[in-house]
C-alpha cells in the first residue's frame, strides 16, 4: 500500500470507531512509518482512541511521547494533542510526560503552542487541580503574537473557571482589559466567556 492508499485507509478507520480499540497495535506500528503524513495521522488516531480507551493505549504512550522531540512542528503538535486527549481519558496514563508539555507553551511554532493549550484544556477538564501552580504560563499566552493562539488562550481559563474558579479569578481584570482592547473579535469574546465561567461558578 502506498502512502496515499494507506492514508485513505486510515481515514476509513477514523470513521469506524467500533474498530479503534482492536486497531491500536496496528496504528501504533505506523508511528515507525517513513512518511510524516502517516505518522501524524497515526498520532491523531491514537489520541482519539486514547480518549475512549486510555488504558488500552497505555503501552503506546512512550512512542507517542517520543515525537515531542520531533523537528517537524506538525508531529510535535500531534504528539502534544494526543497526550492531551489520552490525559482527558485518564491523566495517570500520561502523567510521566505531563510536566514536559509545558515547554511547548513557548515553542517556536504557533501551531505547537496552540496544541499545548488544547491539550491542557483536555487534561484540565477532568484533572483541574494539577494546573494551580501553572496559571502564569497561560497568562503569558493571552498576549501571544499569533492570533490563533490568543483566540484559544482564554479557553483554558474558561475550562478551569468552571471547575476551579479560584484559579481564574486573580486574572479576571486582565481578561476584562483584553476583552475591551484586543483587535481580534474572537479573542474578546473568549475572554468574556472565561470571566463569566469564573464568576458564575
Amino acid at each position: 500500500m502506498n502512502v496515499s492508499e494507506l492514508y485513505k485507509a486510515l481515514g476509513v478507520l477514523t470513521r469506524e470507531k467500533d474498530r479503534w480499540e482492536e486497531s491500536i497495535p496496528y496504528v501504533a506500528s505506523l508511528l515507525n512509518h517513513a512518511s510524516g503524513k502517516i505518522q501524524a495521522k497515526a498520532l491523531w488516531l491514537l489520541g482519539e482512541t486514547g480518549l475512549m480507551y486510555p488504558l488500552s493505549v497505555k503501552d503506546s504512550v512512550p512512542a507517542i511521547a517520543a515525537f515531542l522531540d520531533s523537528s517537524e512542528p506538525l508531529l510535535r503538535a500531534r504528539a502534544v494533542n494526543a497526550l492531551g486527549r489520552i490525559g482527558r481519558g485518564s491523566c495517570s496514563v500520561i502523567r510521566p510526560y505531563w510536566a514536559e508539555l509545558f515547554r511547548f507553551a513557548s515553542d517556536e511554532d504557533p501551531g505547537v503552542r496552540l496544541a499545548f493549550i488544547w491539550a491542557s484544556e483536555n487534561i484540565a477538564t477532568n484533572s483541574p487541580d494539577m494546573y494551580a501552580p501553572h496559571m502564569q504560563t497561560f497568562e503569558k499566552l493571552l498576549y501571544d503574537a499569533d492570533d490563533r493562539v490568543r483566540m484559544e488562550a482564554p479557553e483554558i481559563f474558561r475550562v478551569l473557571g468552571r471547575r476551579r474558579p479560584e484559579f481564574v479569578r486573580p486574572y479576571t481584570e486582565q481578561l476584562r482589559q483584553i476583552s475591551e482592547t484586543d483587535g481580534n473579535r474572537v479573542v474578546r469574546i473568549h475572554c468574556l466567556g472565561a470571566i463569566r465561567a469564573a464568576m458564575e461558578t
